[in-house]
């Protein structure tokens, strides 16, 4: 049974780790905090995937589906979509849109380019790599998949908690996430079938390029949106997001697109993530020395991970041919 549940267990606790260890955000002094973080990223996570995979609704149903839990975190959870000011940032300057009351540039950051692709989407190709025979099957039975039910809202409930003081929505707008999150979920589990495009798919390492590429382009951008100014921002992050979803359906439907490709898509959120955690201010008081020892240890406990499952799909690949 160990063995069944293991890629499961690997990603309830990836996810955390490296959506908000790796990327610098938490230091490894926080670490206790997983209590809480595992159930809600990890809990998450696992519901994502194993809702798509068992509807056959494949990547674009797990992309979706990462979409509505980073609605229902920020929305409902942490309560930062709606807030005016939130983690010491004023919000209203932040390419505020008056009547939704919501800033454009913080939406367009945390919901994509944190939750959909480095706390969901690359932990699961990541996991899904290491156990290349099973990458496309379901990991837990119907228990196990009510436990990661539980478990989520469990995290959620200690991740609302944690800070009584949070700004509260209106009814407005959390009715607009609660139907936000239905249609998300309504259009990512349905099956689909896959086009075919004519051409070769790239190979692993130019996917890995190009996935390193955009993460640089993304992070870089809103580490400078004061300089950059927040609109200009929010265009560059839409426009990182739609080049990289375009590139990946043709690619996807071309001859030699495989578990390869979207590992090394994986593995690059995460290694950008691990460059990003040393300029990254950590969310809470730390020393500097600590902080940089734990930014070394995750750094490098991501390329000796993302190594070892490189070299078993390879070795996979060996064995197939």
């Amino acid at each position: 049974m160990l063995k069944r549940v293991a890629p499961a267990i690997g990603l309830f606790f990836l996810s955390p780790l490296a959506g908000e260890f790796l990327l610098g955000n938490l230091p490894i002094t926080m670490l206790p905090a997983l209590v809480a973080l595992a159930p809600l990223y990890g809990g998450g996570a696992l519901l994502v995937r194993e809702l798509a995979r068992r509807t056959g609704a494949g990547w674009p149903g797990i992309v979706l589906l990462a979409l509505a839990y980073a609605l229902i975190e920020e929305g409902l959870v942490t309560r930062s979509l709606f807030a005016p000011s939130f983690a010491g940032m004023d919000l209203t300057a932040q390419a505020w849109i008056p009547g939704v009351e919501m800033s454009a540039w913080w939406a367009s950051f945390v919901l994509g380019g944190v939750h959909v692709a480095g706390s969901v989407c690359a932990p699961i190709a990541v996991m899904e790599a290491l156990v290349p025979a099973r990458a496309s099957e379901p990991w837990l039975r119907v228990p196990g998949l009510v436990v990661a039910g539980v478990l989520f809202v469990l995290g959620a409930v200690m991740a609302s908690a944690f800070d009584p003081g949070a700004y509260v929505p209106s009814i407005a707008q959390v009715v607009g996430v609660l139907v936000a999150v239905a249609l998300l979920a309504f259009v990512a589990l349905r099956r689909r079938t896959a086009g075919t495009d004519a051409g070769q798919a790239p190979g692993p390492w130019p996917v890995l390029g190009c996935s390193m590429a955009a993460g640089a382009v993304f992070w870089l951008a809103n580490l400078a949106s004061g300089a950059v100014g927040a609109w200009p921002t929010v265009v560059i992050n839409l426009a990182v997001y739609a080049v990289v979803c375009v590139l990946v359906v043709r690619w996807s439907r071309r001859s030699g697109w495989g578990l390869r490709q979207m590992f090394a898509l994986g593995a690059g959120s995460m290694l950008t993530y691990a460059w990003h955690g040393f300029l990254q201010p950590p969310a809470v008081p730390v020393a500097p020395a600590a902080d940089l020892v734990g930014n070394i240890v995750f750094a490098v406990a991501a390329v000796a991970l993302l190594a070892v499952i490189a070299a078993r799909l390879r070795a996979s690949v060996m064995e197939l041919s």
